[in-house]
């Protein structure tokens, strides 16, 4: 028998060295779907059903890493997970139909929420449920696997966590979250027509039958696209001076809240985009300017499709009084039927409205808030109090 030679020996190591670092990558991490279940057949992805996972064991050390390594650390471990799984579910969830399937059912409202918390306001939500047929509405959760979800999601929300991955502020993970709940919800359920993305701090502003009657008859998405903001170019400027380009030009940047209802189309658009996404996925190099959640959905539609599109959010907020970043949050002291009569009646912002006076479209508009946040856990009771007479009543 012959003995290798260092040259066969140095050949046979750079065919294995490939697949060395491929298992590598795609070993799973806690409660995430594994990769031989996205490299199935299109239907297999379809049918992966949505349920809860146990509470993760290395919260401790997951905290540790995230304060000893900055957020552009973090995001490339994301992207490099991203590159295994998420794209083969983004390539699937983009080959659903646009308009949604059988014509002839009843359209319904995908309800997203992006969380890394159990959800605070959850008994209210299950009233504006109670009673709802469940062939009018889905329910999808993204939950940080690091953190611990004590108690679980009970009731409506039971069974809903899809695979979810890490979130960071200043990072592109909450943009991935959304794009990840868009996917799932996309191809969980051929009727689902509009896709809301809410926090965990968001309350209903009304009944379901009203916000049902609001979205189904909506022919358009609503998503806020301001152009005009004093500080957009250091947002856009975040990655590097020509990192976005030629992709993203400055002239096409544009900011908005990240939580939006968005319909079937637009929905499929996202998960179907690469262009953009591969500059918004890119680290910032300044966390105090990066926000791609903030930027991405609203660059992409308006480039797109602005005419699809009524550039203003239906999820109250209010920015008076912020502090670092979050806007103001509402105490339980402050909760009551004139609260929620005040946020129900304001007008939202439609872009930038003062150099869009002349759009009639724009000007004329007055469509009611649904969502406002955020509220702090301690609002439950006091909303609880008056959800059935005021806030549910139609």
């Amino acid at each position: 028998m012959f003995s290798p030679s260092p040259i066969s020996l140095l050949c046979a190591l750079l065919l294995c060295l490939p697949l060395a670092i491929i298992f590598t990558i795609t070993t799973p991490l806690n409660n995430i779907t594994p990769p031989h279940a996205l490299n199935s057949t299109s239907s297999d992805i379809r049918s992966t059903p949505i349920s809860t996972f146990p509470p993760p064991t290395n919260h401790s050390i997951q905290q540790k890493h995230s304060k000893e390594h900055p957020s552009t650390e973090l995001s490339s471990v994301v992207h490099l997970h991203e590159e295994v799984d998420d794209n083969l579910l983004f390539q699937e969830a983009a080959k659903v139909d646009s308009i949604p399937q059988p014509v002839t059912a009843p359209k319904k409202l995908a309800f997203m929420f992006l969380t890394t918390t159990p959800l605070p306001f959850a008994p209210l939500w299950e009233l504006f449920f109670n009673n709802t047929p469940k062939n009018l509405y889905n329910i999808y959760i993204h939950a940080d696997p690091r953190f611990n979800y004590t108690p679980p999601f009970q009731g409506v929300f039971a069974g809903q966590v899809i695979p979810s991955k890490p979130t960071r502020r200043h990072s592109p993970t909450l943009t991935a979250a959304g794009r990840r709940l868009l996917a799932r919800a996309l191809l969980h359920d051929k009727l689902n027509y509009m896709f809301a993305l809410l926090s965990p701090s968001c309350i209903p502003l009304h009944s379901f039958s009203f916000t049902y009657r609001v979205l189904i008859n909506s022919k358009k998405s609503f998503i806020e696209i301001l152009g005009n903001e004093s500080w957009a170019y250091d947002r856009w400027a975040a990655r590097g001076e020509h990192a976005m380009l030629p992709e993203v030009k400055f002239e096409d940047f544009r900011i908005g809240s990240q939580f939006f209802v968005i319909k079937r189309k637009h929905a499929r658009i996202i998960v179907r985009d690469r262009k953009l996404w591969s500059k918004f996925k890119l680290p910032c190099l300044e966390a105090s300017t990066c926000y791609p959640e903030e930027h991405y959905f609203s660059t992409l539609l308006n480039m797109v499709d602005p005419q699809g599109c009524v550039p203003t959010t239906l999820t109250h907020v209010n920015w008076k009084g912020s502090q670092g970043g979050h806007p103001r949050t509402y105490t339980a002291s402050e909760v009551g039927p004139g609260l929620i009569s005040t946020l129900r009646s304001a007008r939202p912002r439609y872009g930038d409205e003062v150099t869009n006076s002349s759009d009639l479209s724009v000007a004329k508009r007055y469509d009611p808030f649904l969502f406002a946040r955020k509220f702090s856990p301690d609002s439950l009771r006091p909303l609880m109090n008056i959800s059935s007479d005021f806030i549910f009543k139609d």
